[in-house]
Formats: C-alpha cells, structure tokens, sequence
C-alpha cells in the first residue's frame, strides 16, 4: 500500500475514521503492555511510530554495525514480511540462494550487515541465533507485536513526518497510541533536520538521539549532473526523490509505487519507456533492487546505497554496552 495523503493532515477523512482508528488504536496499546517471554540473549527491539517510512531498517543495520565494532556478534531476526515461499520455521537467510521471494526484501538487506534468520516465531529465531553463535539479538520491526521482550527498545522516527496527523490505522498512520509507544521506548532516534520529529521527541522526556540518512559517496558522486527517472515502492518515496535531488542530479521523472511492490513486466515496460523518452538512467532504492532479480541488470538500474549516520552516538554506545554487560551478569 502507499501512505494516503490524508495521514499527514487532520482532515475530513481523518475525522470520519476516527471511531476504527481509535478501536485499532485500543488494541494496539493493550498488545503494547502485554508481558512477553525473554529470549536467552540481550535483545533489542527495534520499532516506529507509523506504518512505514520511519527508518526501521537502517537503524536495525546500523545497530548491528556498531555492535559488531564493539567485537559482539549480532544476528537480526525478521518475519520476512512478504516472501512468497517458506513456513513458519526460522532459518538463516543465505544471500547466494535466498531471494525476496524467499525471505522478503528488508531481510536480503539486513543480512548484508550481520546473520539475520526469518522466521515468524521470534523466540525459536532467537535459539537459532543462539546456536550460530550470536552474542545479541537484534528485532527489525518487533515493536508492536510484543512476541519477545526487549532489554533495549528503540523508536525511529522521521523528523519530516513525525506522528502525521497522530490518529491511529485507518483514521492516520500510528501502529499504536502515540503516548502509548513513547512510553515503550528506551531511546528515540530521531532521523533527518524536520521540526515534526523533534517536537515529538522532545516532549516525550526520553534520551534522544539524532540521525541522519546518507547516500553512499561514491555512489553520490556519480548521480551528480546525472539526468535520471527515479521510481521507488517504499513507504515514502518522495524522501528517496528529495535525496537524489540532494546529491545533484537532474530528476526527469518520479515514479512511486506501493510498498513493497511485486514489479510486472508492465511496470518494467513503463519504465524502459520513460528512461528512452527522457535519455536517463533508472536509478532506485537497495530494497526495490532487492525485488527486481535478473531485471536490474536488464534494464541497467542504478542504486543510491544509504546509510544511517548517528550525530551524537555516545548515548547509544552506553546503552548497547550496559545491556551486553547487564545479561551476561545474570544468574
């Protein structure tokens, strides 16, 4: 699906589905407070205020980079949101026979950064990390579904967009109360310069952390001058348009799609189309690349790599060396 227009903005729309937002929204906040089993490693949870966009999975990435640094040895641990094949048993994503169909399109990235194992049972994925060898966990989006409880939680929060129009799923974009998931959280990461973010942050008398995404220099370096059509099926796409423009090049053309989106040929018909009308490259985000298989090296599609840089990370460094060291002191 793609972000309605109306989440931003407390409109009439908004209003008039105030009454299921507010029943989601119950739900959401009971699910919240709900007591979850501990896994046997120090696990952090990473999760965001809104259906998508917020910046989950770069800092999940992030997370695990710092910790690795730190001479630990994470594994992430996903549902594989969706893959089209595999049950409900957990394994390890191996990058030279796994595809998105297999383990979606998050986790080929996540796996790129440290062991990430999919599965629907977080505990059983946990085991799993376990016996691989893992030191500490890491859950990409396990905020809400409260299937383990975390030692460390962390909320990503995009500062352009903040809470939108703060109404729960339909009436607006929050996965729970906004009161609700900043009283879950340990640490706020706020991501980008946006005065939406800040405010939320700000009120909610947490630590915060202040972040940045960045395209990769070299990657960077080349799309400046370039005349490019830029598309992208993620929760957000005008953030990876605005990111292109930043970097310089010339965007002849802007395509969204739905999150996630399952490419057709139609739709790699309609882009070879305008690459040839406007004389540019196709350039795209990693996780779209990720879903395209033989296609990206068919149509040539060029990617923008970013990553999660961190302002001020000495308030996180603390808090990951403080939870390595807490659970290894357990009885």
């Amino acid at each position: 699906m793609r972000a309605p227009a109306f989440w931003r903005e407390d409109g009439a729309a908004a209003r008039l589905l105030s009454p299921l937002g507010a029943l989601y929204g119950g739900i959401a906040r009971k699910r919240l407070a709900r007591e979850a089993p501990r896994a046997n490693l120090p696990t952090i949870v990473i999760g965001g205020l809104t259906a998508g966009g917020d910046g989950k999975t770069p800092l999940a990435i992030a997370i695990a980079q710092r910790l690795n640094a730190a001479g630990e040895r994470p594994a992430l641990l996903t549902r594989g949101y969706r893959r089209r094949r595999g049950g409900t048993s957990s394994f390890l994503v191996d990058l030279t026979r796994h595809g998105a169909d297999d383990v979606g399109d998050e986790a080929l990235l996540l796996a790129r950064a440290a062991p990430t194992i999919v599965g629907s049972d977080r505990l059983a994925s946990a085991d799993l990390a376990q016996r691989q060898g893992a030191t500490v966990v890491i859950l990409d989006d396990g905020f809400h579904s409260r299937r383990i409880a975390p030692d460390l939680t962390l909320i990503a929060i995009d500062s352009d967009y903040g809470a939108g129009n703060s109404r729960c799923i339909p009436a607006g974009p929050l996965r729970a109360p906004l009161d609700a998931q900043l009283a879950a959280a340990d640490i706020l990461v706020v991501i980008g310069d946006g005065e939406r973010g800040r405010d939320i942050a700000a009120r909610a008398n947490k630590p915060i952390i202040a972040a940045r995404l960045a395209p990769d220099s070299g990657a960077a370096e080349a799309m400046q001058g370039a005349r490019v059509v830029a598309f992208a099926g993620i929760a957000r796409p005008e953030k990876f348009f605005c990111l292109l423009e930043g970097c310089g090049a010339e965007v002849a053309a802007q395509v969204s799609f739905g999150d996630h989106r399952r490419f057709t040929r139609d739709d790699y018909a309609m882009l070879s189309k305008l690459r040839h009308e406007h004389g540019a490259r196709l350039v795209t985000t990693e996780k779209d690349a990720a879903r395209m298989g033989r296609q990206l090296a068919t149509l040539g599609v060029d990617t923008l790599p970013v990553t999660l840089v961190f302002d001020d990370a000495d308030v996180l460094d603390e808090a990951l060396r403080g939870l390595c060291k807490a659970r290894r002191s357990e009885p």
